[in-house]
């Protein structure tokens, strides 16, 4: 039988690309994510001579060092790990949080449907733990800008501790693309150089800084909302929608279900990622510019005298008697 040529190892990744991924073997100061038969995780640092415990017995970290990722190991105890390096999109649900993590389902729609592209000029409210900031930064790559706004210092400082992890940036460095400010996105949007691409609002009151966002986007530039209750949802569709500076706002959410597929038994699985947030997507119009109206009419109902939100200047009025409860919006139509 022909003796197999050993592969010849492949070239980590560049890191001037500040990717978060490695390739060849397995090393000092990298994370690895180890899952059990029965599906349990478990990430931790590899550092020579330290051991991981669990209820299976212990391991050497000086076994899994030097390995190339995608192997089975055995602990003391008989129980068998699955070593890989951690996807970000496992590194996310799984690192220190601070505030609640946006979910990797979420972030993909993000990145993906308000089109986060290599070299954008992006803006995020808030940081939260780190999770979407992470996802941010890899998209716009190292050529590219994320500041992110975040109003309380604790949840920065752990923001600050998992994007410097996953992207293993040095002592005293994090990643070049990225400015993390201390501060409400309403004050600090205007002091920013220039205009920007994209603005994530993953806050509780976007729509209290519309006016902000639109004097700070783009001709074609794209807001993006994550909420998590249909009254947010409401406020923040209205308010992009009579501000009159932005096309018309598209609201969605994704829900995720695994399947379970054994054989002829195809069905879907028992667990399901349901609703997160819901996500609203606008673009900004050029200046002077309106975006065309609606043709089709509103529910009846929609905007009766028990609706007291942002209402459309060209809708019907509402009855004399109800007029003085709605909220009117000439001026904001406007200001675009």
């Amino acid at each position: 039988m022909p003796e197999t040529t050993p592969a010849v190892p492949s070239p980590d990744v560049p890191r001037e690309a500040w990717s978060g991924v490695h390739r060849g073997p397995l090393r000092a100061g990298e994370w690895v994510r180890l899952t059990d038969q029965k599906g349990r995780r478990h990430n931790f640092e590899l550092t020579p001579g330290k051991r991981f415990f669990s209820n299976r017995g212990h391991l050497e970290h000086d076994e899994l060092i030097g390995r190339d990722e995608g192997f089975t190991v055995v602990s003391s105890a008989g129980g068998q790990y699955l070593v890989f390096r951690p996807l970000l999109s496992e590194f996310v649900v799984s690192m220190p949080r601070g505030a609640a993590v946006v979910y990797p389902k979420d972030a993909a729609q993000i990145i993906a449907l308000a089109d986060i592209f290599p070299g954008a000029r992006v803006v995020e409210a808030g940081a939260g733990s780190g999770a979407l900031t992470c996802s941010l930064l890899r998209a716009v790559g190292p050529w590219g800008r994320v500041t992110s706004f975040e109003l309380r210092e604790e949840f920065a400082e752990v923001a600050k501790r998992n994007v410097d992890q996953f992207f293993s940036a040095p002592e005293g460095e994090t990643h070049p693309a990225w400015d993390l400010r201390l501060g409400d996105l309403k004050e600090g949007l205007p002091q920013l150089e220039g205009q920007v691409d994209r603005v994530i609002l993953d806050m509780l009151d976007p729509w209290s800084c519309v006016d902000a966002v639109a004097d700070a986007l783009v001709p074609g530039g794209i807001v993006c909302a994550y909420v998590a209750t249909t009254t947010q949802l409401s406020r923040v569709v209205e308010t992009l929608r009579v501000h009159g500076g932005f096309t018309e706002p598209q609201p969605w959410e994704s829900l995720v279900r695994d399947w379970h597929v054994e054989g002829l038994a195809v069905r879907p699985g028992h667990k399901m990622i349901g609703h997160t947030a819901f996500l609203v997507t606008a673009r900004r119009m050029a200046p002077g510019e309106k975006p065309m109206r609606k043709t089709r009419r509103p529910a009846p109902g929609a905007y009766g005298p028990d609706y007291t939100g942002p209402r459309p200047a060209d809708l019907p009025p509402l009855p004399e008697a109800d007029a003085g409860d709605a909220v009117t919006t000439d001026a904001v139509t406007d200001e675009a």
